[in-house]
């Protein structure tokens, strides 16, 4: 089974929160990184940035061997154009796409010195989901600074967070309205070579994928408690 690393060129996005961001390698090298501000209203600024790294390392588009996009859950209107764009230039340079959790590239972006998630520990990195709820991610990281997930994504309410895990064994996906007080940590995909897992190994399938969105956006749980009924999917 081929490792998403053995391709020569690979380009990784990340947009479940709005510190967005995008990054190259290029034989293992990572060749360029770009920050991108998310939000409701904002211009595209992903595939500049994409267009930018490119130009940079003198690449084609063609050129890319994989792509991988963070899969969320976040913010959903971020996550969909990250996975659209994602989709789309992978099904236009015919590479796979390969999707890596959210908040395991956040576990990979905690800063070594920072209170938690020392070598060889175990934490959980959460983010809020609203109405009082957290997504959860139970993780440990080796004694090589890479981290895995050591158990599903969950979603739990924030008294709950707060009873099953110490403050030290807890990190933040941004603001955290359950913890106000833990450490924080944005996502950042040119941290993605230190989060492992079988995502790696897995192609997604670029006919059904979608990201992870945790829960059905605001709106439309707004348009059914209006109308009563499930909306429709065309």
């Amino acid at each position: 089974m081929l490792n998403l690393w053995s391709n020569s060129v690979v380009l990784a996005l990340e947009a479940s929160t709005a510190a967005g961001s995008v990054a190259l390698w290029v034989h293992g090298v990572l060749v360029g990184e770009r920050d991108v501000v998310m939000g409701v209203g904002r211009e595209d600024r992903l595939f500049p940035a994409i267009q930018s790294l490119l130009a940079d390392a003198a690449l084609d588009p063609s050129a890319i061997g994989a792509i991988v996009c963070g899969e969320g859950p976040g913010s959903f209107t971020s996550l969909r154009i990250a996975g659209a764009l994602a989709k789309g230039l992978a099904h236009g340079v015919k590479c796979p796409l390969y999707a890596a959790p959210s908040l395991l590239i956040a576990a990979a972006s905690v800063p070594a010195e920072a209170p938690a998630f020392g070598a060889g520990a175990r934490g959980v990195v959460h983010a809020d989901a609203l109405r009082g709820e957290c997504y959860v991610l139970p993780v440990e990281r080796g004694g090589d600074g890479v981290v895995r997930a050591v158990g599903p994504l969950a979603r739990l309410q924030g008294s709950a967070l707060r009873q099953q895990f110490l403050p030290e064994e807890r990190v933040a996906l941004g603001a955290s309205l359950a913890c106000p007080d833990d450490v924080s940590v944005s996502p950042h995909v040119s941290m993605l070579p230190n989060a492992t897992g079988e995502w790696q190994y897995q192609p997604v399938d670029l006919a059904t994928w979608e990201p992870t969105y945790g829960r059905l956006a605001e709106a439309q749980v707004k348009w059914e408690a209006t109308h009563g009924t499930p909306l429709p999917s065309r």
